[in-house]
């Protein structure tokens, strides 16, 4: 998929052949094996991947996600599309990605520190705060950041806080990192809406698929900054409706302490597939890739497609998206770059061992995606692209024109 969205991008800016492999392929995978011991004095083996896309622009920058179904086409396609997405809202990064195949529920947390040590381990030849710098994803936290901080920490000889984001405070973390992609989905949604639709956000009605970090936190954003009302709320377990409107604080405390939204008192079961096709102002996927499918993509009855997760529409639904002019769509690249710009306000705060409090990172946050957003609009205007279109060919752009500034070596 991502691929494909390179092809028909840099057709459109008719961007020349000698460069698009270069802008195309990753610079360099990387495949580990990880063996840890289980708790019961067992062996177990592990595979972990990292894909560092391109290095033009400074260390490559990208997650690290825990999942039993990862492999390593995903992760390179995830990284791509981080180099993309940090050309796009201006970072000096390049885009990378890794993980662990494995089901993080299922390890204690003991084993989950030996398996996140291993991994950071087995990297410490590829990576560095001037190479690349992981950060949390999918299935990780702060706590495993701080662990793998430590393992590389440990085998350099003094403390490294910049060669991971997304760590607790206590080592060096930022205040507003926790809920920066978040933030970042809400802030753009509620300019979207007052901007391009000219509906008031406490007038707009809201479903959210996936209740992990970024989507609780856009939910409490959207609820409490811009008065939307949300109405559904989903996890892998399935979802929840009130079109009164659901106590979203009340729901992420008790997902807290249930490990599911299921059985909550606030609102009607329902499933992740109603959810996507209900009457809403703003539907945002926040779950996994892939969710909006051409089926899914003929029967959205939302105003606003705001994508909180990575890939969630599919090449062929996307395409189907293009004919509807009843939907606006804030692509991926744009609407979840918080997280990796305040990451990279994090790696800043690290290298210069001065730190910065919450309002002064949400406000540089928005002005960040402000800019982003407006280079999207001016690029769209100018070329006539759709929205996605117009945000990844500002970035495959800006990406293949540092390989060109560099020129090759030898």
């Amino acid at each position: 998929m991502a691929c494909r969205q390179f092809d028909q991008a840099a057709d459109a800016i008719n961007l020349p052949e000698a460069i698009r492999d270069r802008a195309k392929y990753p610079r360099r995978c990387i495949a580990v094996s990880l063996p840890i011991q289980r708790d019961d004095g067992s062996i177990a083996l592990y595979e972990g991947y990292r894909v560092q896309h391109s290095l033009s622009t400074g260390p490559s920058k990208g997650g690290v996600r825990f999942h039993p179904e990862l492999c390593l086409g995903e992760v390179a396609a995830l990284a791509v599309w981080m180099s993309w997405k940090c050309a796009l809202v201006g970072l000096p990064y390049g885009g990378a990605k890794g993980g662990v195949s494995v089901n993080a529920a299922q390890l204690s947390p003991t084993e989950l520190e030996r398996l996140s040590r291993r991994y950071m381990q087995e990297l410490i030849p590829f990576i560095g705060p001037d190479v690349d710098v992981p950060a949390p994803d999918m299935g990780t936290n702060a706590q495993i950041m701080g662990w793998m901080m430590d393992t590389y920490s440990n085998h350099i000889g003094h403390l490294v806080p910049s060669i991971v984001t997304g760590k607790p405070l206590s080592l060096g973390g930022s205040q507003g990192r926790s809920e920066a992609t978040g933030a970042g989905v809400a802030h753009l949604v509620c300019r979207y809406l007052k901007d391009f639709l000219k509906i008031a956000p406490a007038e707009a009605t809201v479903a959210i698929q996936g209740f992990g970090n970024v989507g609780s936190e856009a939910a409490l954003a959207l609820s409490r900054n811009c008065g939307a009302k949300v109405i559904a709320l989903s996890d892998e377990h399935g979802g929840i409706y009130n079109p009164r409107g659901i106590d979203v604080p009340r729901a992420l405390s008790y997902h807290r302490y249930q490990a599911t939204l299921r059985g909550f008192d606030g609102a009607e079961p329902i499933s992740n597939d109603e959810l996507l096709s209900l009457p809403c102002t703003v539907l945002i996927p926040a779950a996994v890739q892939r969710v909006i499918t051409p089926t899914v993509a003929a029967t959205l009855r939302c105003r606003l497609l705001a994508e909180a997760a990575n890939g969630p529409t599919t090449y062929s639904a996307d395409k189907i998206l293009e004919t509807r002019d009843d939907i606006e769509v804030i692509p991926d690249i744009l609407c979840n770059a918080g997280g990796v710009i305040v990451s990279y306000f994090e790696w800043l705060q690290n290298r210069a061992c001065e730190y910065w409090d919450r309002d002064t990172v949400l406000a540089k946050l928005f002005t960040q995606l402000d800019r982003a957003l407006e280079a999207v609009e001016a690029q769209r205007a100018k070329y006539q692209f759709s929205r996605r279109l117009a945000a990844q060919t500002l970035g495959i752009e800006r990406v293949a024109h540092a390989k060109q500034a560099r020129g090759l070596f030898p």
